[in-house]
């Protein structure tokens, strides 16, 4: 058996060289609840066109049950599930909490181990194609 000179490669989770080739290890989901109608709109629309976003979706009702000041509360509410990378995070945490009409808006981040590779590829461009931008 003739051997071709490659070597095998070990790797041991994370694999640096797998880490740096997977853009959904960065990509975020974030939930942000809000009054149904034009504040969940306003929002989706400036995350979108500030490129702080690749998509958000709104679902236009949701009911929350939560406490609020003491006493249990609810409340119709509009839920925004927004696809980002943690490098735009900072900016669109910011930009949710200037634009929502709460006192205390549920801003809540999750990191996406895991994806369809040309769909996280998708949301990474569309999040870096603003590098430069302000």
């Amino acid at each position: 058996m003739r051997s071709s000179g490659k070597k095998a490669t070990i790797c041991v989770w994370p694999c640096a060289s797998l880490v740096e080739s997977v853009p959904s290890l960065s990509m975020l989901l974030v939930f942000v609840t809000s009054p149904p109608g034009h504040p969940a709109t306003r929002i989706a629309n400036t995350l979108i066109t500030r490129r702080l976003a690749a998509c958000v979706n709104i679902i236009p009702r949701i009911d929350s049950i939560f406490w609020w000041k003491g006493k249990v509360s609810r409340s119709r509410e509009a839920l925004l599930m927004i696809k980002t990378t943690s490098a735009a995070y900072p900016r669109l945490e910011a930009t949710v909490r200037k634009l929502h009409p709460y006192e205390l808006p549920e801003i809540i981040a999750v990191r996406i181990g895991r994806g369809y590779r040309p769909y996280t590829q998708w949301v990474a461009a569309s999040i870096q194609s603003r590098a430069g931008h302000r």
